[in-house]
């Protein structure tokens, strides 16, 4: 007997394909479209090769962790979890696609729940980690979500500075796994919430008197935290919690200003990679484009860091070039008047 001895030709295209494209690409985020925009080489990729190629098992967040890694200072910095919901109103039949809520337009939408972990410092921001929610299929929770990123995290061995978060996630199962990792949080509190000062029976922390550098009380389920009352600009009253009794100005100003770099994160990912761009169906290709756009932002984000170009700027020199390009070689042209 003689066994068979398969050789399988190498991919033509690899998940850097799949990151550099979006990248590179300033409106449509196809595979199809890609594979047109390849560069004349030798064995180039067929026009269904990269649609093939997001059928395979995609990068998950550990390739993302692997690349990441090497960019940031450990241990501190902030680790500092969101979700947001690329928009999907016309999704029929697209995989992952349920009803969120979304912070843009303030409303329910149909659209993909991505949560994601990201990494700041002050002056880098990474991407680190991401779960896409769809409860149905995987049967968990948004807060599920938030808790196994920062597991994974500490299994990793991250010791930040704090974890800031939006109220959305300050429940106490949250707060209590925060604690248990010996981290600091500083979350959202929602005017509405209880908490017990100096003993007295629950309050709302709206009607609780807050002075000015924050005031200790109980969170009933809980124990003893810090609440915060910040007045914004606009005249809007603002509620913060931390589990750190010491914290003070300015260190909760440096927390909460962390507190929305995952907001930029976001704006990044949908804007510079087109995340929220793919047209695929599959449950599968939607997670692997997620996952290279996500790898395509920490690209951007290491470029920012190095050179000090925006992602705008990065995003738009691509671009000029193209067109610099075609001007020199104009295609579409007027036919040129007969000469008599």
């Amino acid at each position: 007997m003689f066994a068979r001895v398969v050789v399988l030709n190498p991919p033509r295209c690899t998940a850097e394909d799949s990151i550099q494209s979006p990248l590179a690409t300033p409106r449509v985020a196809t595979a199809t479209e890609a594979a047109r925009a390849q560069p004349d080489r030798p064995a180039a990729p067929a026009h269904d090769a990269l649609p093939r190629l997001l059928t395979r098992p995609g990068p998950d967040p550990a390739a993302l962790w692997q690349e990441v890694r090497p960019l940031l200072r450990l241990p501190g910095g902030w680790l500092v979890l969101d979700d947001s919901t690329p928009d999907k109103p016309h999704a029929r039949h697209m995989s992952l696609v349920c009803r969120h809520w979304s912070g843009n337009p303030y409303e329910v939408v149909d659209g993909i729940n991505l949560i994601g972990l990201a990494w700041s410092d002050g002056d880098r921001l990474y991407p680190t980690d991401y779960r896409v929610s769809h409860k149905a299929a995987d049967g968990k929770t948004k807060d599920d979500h938030f808790r196994d990123p920062l597991a994974g995290a500490r299994a990793r061995g991250s010791r930040p500075r704090g974890v800031p978060s939006d109220g959305w996630y300050a429940g106490l199962e949250n707060l209590k796994a925060v604690r248990g990792y010996g981290w600091v949080f500083l979350a959202r509190l929602a005017a509405s919430r209880a908490v017990r000062p100096d003993r007295q029976p629950p309050r709302p922390a709206g009607a609780l008197p807050v002075s000015a550098p924050g005031t200790a009380a109980w969170l009933p389920g809980f124990g003893m935290v810090k609440v915060f009352r910040i007045v914004a600009t606009d005249g809007d009253t603002r509620h913060w919690v931390t589990n750190d009794l010491g914290m003070g100005e300015p260190t909760r100003p440096q927390f909460a200003e962390q507190s929305w770099a995952v907001g930029e994160y976001h704006r990044g990912l949908k804007q510079y990679t087109g995340a929220d761009r793919c047209r695929c169906r599959a449950a599968r290709a939607r997670r692997h484009h997620i996952g290279c756009a996500l790898r395509a932002l920490v690209r951007l984000g290491w470029h920012r860091f190095t050179t000090g170009v925006s992602w705008f700027g990065a995003k738009s020199r691509i671009v000029r070039e193209a067109v610099r390009h075609y001007l020199e070689q104009p295609l579409y042209r007027l036919p040129q008047p007969r000469t008599a």
